[in-house]
């Protein structure tokens, strides 16, 4: 039972590190770029709004 375990987390243990590795440097990189994009949608309204003014 216990080899058996054994052997599952060697063979799973590698994949599983993986994906929690690039889950949480992926969401980083989402976080930024969803701050990225509030950003522009604030840019993009204050030039509209400049536009409408004139």
């Amino acid at each position: 039972m216990y080899e058996e375990l054994s052997k599952i987390i060697g063979t799973l243990g590698f994949p599983i590190a993986m994906c929690i590795y690039l889950l949480v440097r992926f969401d980083r990189k989402i976080e930024v770029l969803n701050q990225s994009i509030l950003n522009l949608t604030r840019v993009i309204t204050s030039v509209i709004g400049t536009r409408e003014k004139r």
